[in-house]
């Protein structure tokens, strides 16, 4: 069935101890995870998940709330549920490089030998299109980084359209990107609190009328939105929330 899996659904700092970022995609052809944050696997775990069933990662950008879990899918997939086909990780440029970084200076003994099975690096920026899964990935860039590249990621499948914001500060831009989608998750880290590079809920709450997608969901949220959900209108993502497509 095509879903989208909310694995995590907190900011950096595992707000209401939620998982971070982490979604999985099922487009009823294949299974796509979007961010891995670091509690990744146990999140697949907890909420019984077949980790070989993923097919490809998604990376937004290479900040560890959103990528650090990948070194453990590939821990993951040498010892515990051995891999043989190739496992596609999308992500910005320095993708490849950051992602090994951080595999080795969990696991430094992983330098002496060969993964067993083949990763297939694929480095996209803004504006390209790759075809990931048997989705369509068209990627745009977002404001959340100064000099390393941030994206935000469009999927289409099935006749059906996901979009991801990432992390992101508010732009008009999020709302031309999710125009026309059947599911638009969104960033928003704090209610009204200025955070740097990031989306507060009185920003979506003003523009509100101005969105077009379907159904908008609200996540990677810190305690502040939390602890003031009664007052938002907007549906609030929760680690566990599966979301029919």
């Amino acid at each position: 069935m095509r879903s989208l899996i909310c694995l995590g659904t907190s900011d950096a700092f595992g707000s209401a101890g939620r998982h971070c970022a982490g979604y999985l995609l099922d487009t009823g052809q294949g299974r796509i995870l979007i961010d891995a944050g670091p509690g990744l696997l146990t999140a697949l775990k907890a909420q019984g998940r077949d980790t070989a069933s993923i097919d490809a990662v998604v990376l937004s950008h290479l900040h560890g709330d959103h990528f650090a879990g990948v070194p453990f899918l590939l821990l993951e997939y040498t010892y515990e549920t051995p891999r043989t086909r190739p496992l596609i990780v999308v992500g910005p440029p320095d993708t490849e490089r950051r992602v090994f970084e951080a595999y080795y200076a969990l696991y430094s003994e992983a330098r002496e030998h060969e993964l067993p099975f083949e990763v297939r690096f694929v480095e996209v920026g803004d504006g390209d299109a790759t075809e990931v899964a048997d989705a369509r990935l068209e990627s745009f860039r977002v404001p959340h980084q100064e000099k390393q590249v941030s994206l935000g990621h469009r999927f289409r499948f099935g006749g059906k359209t996901v979009v991801y914001s990432g992390d992101t500060a508010w732009t008009p831009d999020l709302l031309r990107q999710s125009s026309g989608a059947d599911l638009f998750l969104c960033e928003c880290s704090t209610f009204d609190t200025k955070v740097p590079k990031h989306v507060r809920y009185v920003e979506i709450e003003e523009n509100r009328s101005r969105f077009e997608c379907d159904r908008l969901v609200l996540t990677h949220l810190g305690r502040e939105v939390r602890a003031r959900s009664s007052e938002i209108a907007e549906e609030l993502a929760n680690d566990g929330l599966e979301i029919p497509l």
